[in-house]
């Protein structure tokens, strides 16, 4: 069979008018790599070859974000510059998501802390403990990164964390970290740690809110399974 080029479509169907006369929002998934991929290969056009792209990665933009470079360009019509394409966008949007704007975000729910924090840590190897600081009126002051360690566990300073929130003269702390293991459920350790640091902050008038875990697209919240009462 032939294949049919995009510019052989109508001008309407073609992914870069589309999105110039309608948005982005428009555009299909396969539409939007396309884009970024520009052309496809012998036999596929760019938004069938995204197609082949998105089925090596089980449909899922998130199996794509992570998608090694190596392997995408074992496909067929993937070379290194598409790849790098793909990752600077993917990176990009994790960039956008990560900035605070100037009118700081209310944190208000355990959705709330899993959306600020997932692109930090839910895909990494290794733990990571990081802090949310609140003001009174439970708005973000800062996020911060208190330790990184192993596959199984890190290290966390309550005199760090402490110091922290009475620096930035929070009325309170969220903890969060992440498991590699893609299980969220907390251990006996993780269990521990909370009280540790619920203790620690209160001797300081500081309330620890929550304590989440997050694991992939997963997470678990002390307060949520009133573990933090």
């Amino acid at each position: 069979m032939k294949k049919i080029n995009i510019k052989d479509w109508n001008k309407e169907d073609r992914p870069r008018e589309k999105m110039l006369s309608l948005g982005a929002a428009s555009l299909s998934v396969s539409e939007l790599i396309a884009i970024l991929i520009r052309n496809g290969n012998e036999e596929l056009n760019a938004v069938e070859l995204a197609r082949e792209l998105l089925y090596h990665c089980k449909n899922s933009l998130h199996n794509l974000s992570t998608f090694p470079i190596e392997k995408m360009t074992k496909i067929l019509g993937i070379g290194t510059a598409k790849a790098i394409t793909i990752k600077a966008a993917f990176e990009l949007g994790k960039r956008k998501s990560n900035e605070i704007l100037e009118d700081k975000p209310l944190v208000n729910s355990s959705t709330n802390v899993y959306k600020i924090m997932a692109s930090h840590i839910s895909d990494l190897k290794y733990e990571e403990c990081w802090i949310l600081i609140l003001n009174r009126a439970n708005k973000l002051i800062e996020k911060y990164k208190v330790s990184m360690g192993g596959i199984s566990s890190t290290i966390v300073d309550n005199r760090l964390i402490i110091k922290k929130a009475i620096d930035n003269l929070a009325s309170g702390l969220i903890l969060v970290h992440n498991h590699p293991s893609g299980n969220p459920t907390p251990g006996i350790q993780d269990k521990k740690q909370t009280k540790i640091l619920k203790d620690a902050a209160a001797l300081m008038n500081i309330i620890l809110l929550d304590h989440i875990i997050i694991a992939g697209n997963r997470y678990f919240s002390f307060s949520d399974e009133s573990l933090i009462l």
